[in-house]
Formats: C-alpha cells, sequence, structure tokens
C-alpha cells in the first residue's frame, strides 16, 4: 500500500502491521522517501547486499596492508619527481 507522510505519521501502527504483509511506501509530494518492511526481509537483504558487495579501493589498500605485513615487507613510495606542481610550489613560498 502506499502512504502519504502524513497518514503514516498517524497510523503508524496500522502502518507496521500492514508491513509484514507487504513493504509500504511513503510518499512526500508523490516523491518515494521511504519503505517500510518486515524485520526479516531487512535481515535477508542486508545479507544478500553484504555477500554482493563491490570492494572499494579502501578496501584494496587495507588488504594491501596486510600482505606487506604478513610478508614483512615495507612499500617504498619515491616522492613524485615527473611533473611540476605550481600549486604546491607557491604553497611553499608563502610565509606563515
Amino acid at each position: 500500500m502506499n502512504w502519504k507522510i502524513e497518514q503514516a505519521q498517524q497510523k503508524l501502527p496500522e502502518l507496521i502491521s500492514a508491513a509484514v504483509v507487504e513493504p509500504q511506501l511513503i510518499y512526500n509530494q508523490d516523491k518515494l522517501v521511504a519503505a517500510v518492511v518486515e524485520a526479516q526481509t531487512f535481515k535477508e537483504f542486508l545479507a544478500w547486499q553484504q555477500q554482493h558487495r563491490q570492494p572499494s579501493l579502501a578496501d584494496a589498500f587495507a588488504q594491501l596492508r596486510q600482505l606487506c605485513a604478513a610478508e614483512n615487507y615495507t612499500l617504498e613510495v619515491p616522492p613524485r619527481t615527473d611533473r611540476l606542481n605550481p600549486f604546491f610550489d607557491n604553497c611553499r613560498d608563502i610565509s606563515l
């Protein structure tokens, strides 16, 4: 069932009871703003989301740090010298 946000606020117990049967969609000025679903359905969604999560770049670097630590390897990154950085050079000239 579809609810306007004002209806959902006024009839919260009814909305929650109806969510056990099917998801309840809440609209604010014809725009979908929320959905109320049964707790078990939400738990299943969270489990599915965790299984299908795409690793981020931060995750990849965390894994690289763990591998380096396990192998007692130090990753040395030399300073960048391949191009000028005028912004940095101008900041360095400013005295505080």
